[in-house]
């Protein structure tokens, strides 16, 4: 089965696959559908997913789940949340696809 990217539909269905997760690293991209940016680093992120099956890979709509955009503290799109075991061990904002390779591979 290949691998995509999961999109997060509320918080309960984000708790449940964080906890789901255990202690393989979660990334989740924090978006909107009228972000450019993320419009440009949203297909590398899939192709990410197929490639990386260590890595879980989870979206959030902005409009869509405020609740979980509080929790989180995103001001900007895209941001990309990495968790791993519940706890958040890095964040950053902005389509660095660089950068976001560089922190996979720091915390995973």
């Amino acid at each position: 089965m290949v691998k995509s990217v999961e999109h997060v539909a509320s918080s309960a269905d984000l708790d449940a696959k964080l906890e789901k997760a255990g202690s393989t690293l979660v990334v989740i991209d924090f978006y909107a559908t009228w972000c450019g940016p993320c419009k440009a680093i949203g297909p590398k992120i899939e192709e990410l997913a197929k490639e990386r099956e260590d890595v879980i890979f989870l979206k959030v709509d902005v409009e869509e789940c405020e609740d979980i955009v509080n929790k989180y503290e995103i001001t900007n799109m895209p941001t990309f949340v990495f968790i791993k075991e519940g706890k958040v061990l890095e964040k950053f904002s902005g389509a660095n696809y660089d950068l976001l390779l560089s922190t996979i591979q720091t915390h995973k």
